[in-house]
């Protein structure tokens, strides 16, 4: 059985779109509704769903689905790390950990070390996932074996995954992807244009690929579904939130707090990351300086714009 820590939108879209291949629980700390998830109006939930606040029932299951905050899950496996040996465990997250400046999987592997650990990420939105849309995603796993088995129990009829070894470079891709949205929605926020975008986004995917590299990552994973296709959706699609969020910053808009915005923590971290390892990241830079208020998107541009000219 399958299941799924985290009723949030993408938890929950999972939670229906797995039912294809049989019962599935779904776990949240606090469930406040029956039938359908406010997170995903529109959406019923399937007789095959158990939604449960019993953490003892989703630990029951032998494959589980970590589809927690990226900032939220090392506190849960600080707690629950120990409850989970054996499991295969796929992280859904996507951001690097502030505190540790890690990407999910080595939170999860320091924590549960005899687990099997995978990673889901790509280009996805929880709607169209929940109405079964078609939707191709990257499946990554250091063991190729257990990969092609988590493979066969996540894929169903419209939820096509792919298998790589390259943890790293899946997850970063789904990470880095999210501050470069940021970046594209604050440009068309602020009315500079889809010249400008396509510019950020190039740009970014440049700056994508260096840090991956040197994290130890492979560059043709970052052209694919984890890499490349996720900036492609995030960075054109007002679906995304972090693209919302880079919107509300480019117009001087008002922005809910309590919405969660991987891209802005995952910024925080690169700046950090880039102080560290003495890495040219200015578009993550920026978009940190941004995301805290530091900054105006004209200084920002103006920033950008007049750094020193380079070869392609």
């Amino acid at each position: 059985m399958i299941g799924i820590l985290g009723a949030g939108a993408f938890g929950t879209a999972l939670a229906v779109a797995l039912t294809a291949n049989g019962p599935v629980t779904l776990w949240g700390r606090r469930i406040d509704w029956q039938g359908e998830n406010p997170r995903l109006p529109g959406v019923a939930m399937p007789d095959a769903v158990t939604v449960t606040q019993d953490l003892d029932a989703a630990l029951a299951c032998d494959t589980i689905l970590l589809a927690l905050p990226a900032q939220a899950l090392g506190s849960f496996l600080d707690e629950q790390g120990p409850r989970l040996a054996g499991k295969a465990l796929v992280s859904t997250a996507k951001g690097i950990d502030l505190q540790h400046l890690t990407g999910p999987s080595a939170l999860i592997a320091q924590a549960a070390p005899d687990a099997v650990v995978a990673v889901l990420t790509g280009p996805s939105f929880a709607a169209d996932i929940a109405r079964g849309l078609p939707t191709a995603l990257t499946l990554a796993c250091a063991d190729g074996a257990a990969a092609q088995v988590l493979q066969d129990r996540l894929s169903t009829p419209v939820l096509r995954l792919y298998r790589t070894t390259d943890v790293a470079g899946a997850e970063l891709g789904g990470a880095l992807k999210n501050v470069i949205a940021i970046a594209a929605g604050t440009v068309i926020g602020a009315g500079l244009g889809d010249s400008a975008r396509a510019a950020i986004i190039t740009r970014g995917f440049a700056e994508m690929t260096r840090l991956a590299i040197h994290l130890g990552a492979r560059p043709e994973t970052l052209t694919g579904l984890s890499g490349l296709g996720d900036l492609t959706l995030t960075c054109t699609s007002a679906g995304s939130r972090n693209f919302r969020f880079g919107c509300a910053i480019g117009s001087g808009s008002a922005w809910d707090s309590a919405t969660t915005v991987e891209g802005a923590a995952t910024a925080r971290a690169l700046a950090l990351m880039a102080a560290r390892d003495g890495l040219d990241l200015p578009i993550a830079a920026m978009v940190a300086r941004l995301a805290e208020g530091r900054v105006s998107v004209e200084k920002a541009m103006d920033h950008l714009l007049s750094r020193p000219l380079k070869e392609e």
